[in-house]
């Protein structure tokens, strides 16, 4: 089979080495030169500088990507996704598989990827969505590290053939849903709960409070979902918890470690400045903060981390607002 990874950064790279061992002819598109030539003509991988199958190739022309296959692929952040795929639209003429692999909502509209997909991409373009997600640091896919995925679309036989596609005997079992709401939902709202469990390890409150914040985290990743229209299921599973568990305490987590030196004081200017990839969970607060007062959800983490990320609350404020809210019993709700 052949397919086109749009987006040769951390992740895309290394799922692009996962679909090569699996026996896939796979091909990457980037924008930037410098990962094309790296992958290419070194065959190293563009963050990791570790080998990749010299059988993986890079173009950094999109019309050679899309005439590739039928099978794209969805590697870049949210931020240019709806850009992307407008430019697929106007140079495609026939119809393709979108599988999306990135994790985030877009802000303002507070839109789930397969949804901007629906608004952008022509019927007679779409051949079918699904979204491949789960708890999965691309820093130990690509040293073929034991994970687990999901991969989620309304069509249960696109998924079945993906969940093949995808899987190696070695390192990697997927999983299918059928709730690809729940699926993509989950995965964005762990980015962000992430980032806040950072900022308590930063200003080192403690693993109890870490514990915590992450269990709390979960009930919020519920309303989300079910707000969207998911399944409170899949909450639990590997697309809410089990990401949650693998991104909120790991120093591989991008989320993570933002999160951690935003409480040891730096400004976001300051990280970005130092962060060579996307962190998803900050920009998925000011999505999920939208969320919450376009359909009135009760987010408390999501909003304190939004008033000390966007409007400058001293995290000392922010703690004293959720301890102070009125005591109540522990259920999901």
């Amino acid at each position: 089979m052949k397919l086109s990874i749009l987006g040769g950064g951390a992740w895309g790279a290394t799922l692009g080495q996962l679909l090569v061992d699996n026996g896939h002819d796979v091909l990457i598109y980037d924008i930037n030169q410098s990962f094309v030539d790296t992958i290419n003509q070194q065959h190293i991988h563009p963050f990791f500088d570790l080998p990749l199958p010299e059988a993986l190739t890079a173009t950094n022309d999109l019309s050679v990507a899309l005439d590739f296959t039928e099978y794209l692929v969805l590697a870049v952040p949210t931020k240019v996704m709806r850009g992307l795929l407008t430019t697929i639209d106007n140079l495609v003429t026939e119809p393709k598989y979108f599988i999306n692999v990135s994790k985030g909502i877009e802000p303002d509209t507070s839109k789930r990827v397969s949804e901007i997909v629906d608004e952008v991409i022509k019927t007679n373009h779409l051949k079918g969505f699904a979204v491949l997600t789960g708890p999965s640091h691309a820093e130990e896919v690509i040293k073929r590290k034991l994970t687990l995925l999901t991969v989620a679309s309304t069509d249960e036989a696109l998924a079945k053939d993906l969940q093949v596609m995808f899987s190696n005997d070695s390192y990697m079992r997927v999983y299918t849903s059928t709730d690809l709401i729940g699926c993509e939902v989950g995965g964005a709202v762990k980015n962000a709960i992430a980032v806040v469990s950072g900022i308590a390890t930063g200003l080192d409150m403690g693993e109890n409070a870490r514990a915590a914040l992450i269990t709390r985290g979960i009930v919020e990743i519920v309303r989300v979902v079910e707000a969207y229209g998911g399944s409170r299921d899949t909450a639990f599973g590997l697309t809410g918890v089990g990401d949650l568990i693998v991104t909120a305490s790991s120093e591989h987590s991008r989320n993570f470690k933002a999160g951690k030196e935003i409480g040891k004081g730096k400004s976001m200017d300051q990280i970005y400045a130092e962060q060579k990839q996307t962190i998803e969970g900050v920009r998925a607060i000011l999505a999920l903060h939208q969320l919450a007062e376009k359909k009135h959800l009760s987010l408390p983490i999501i909003e304190v981390a939004y008033h000390v990320i966007y409007e400058n609350m001293p995290i000392t404020d922010a703690v004293t607002k959720l301890l102070t809210r009125t005591l109540k019993s522990e259920k999901i709700e």
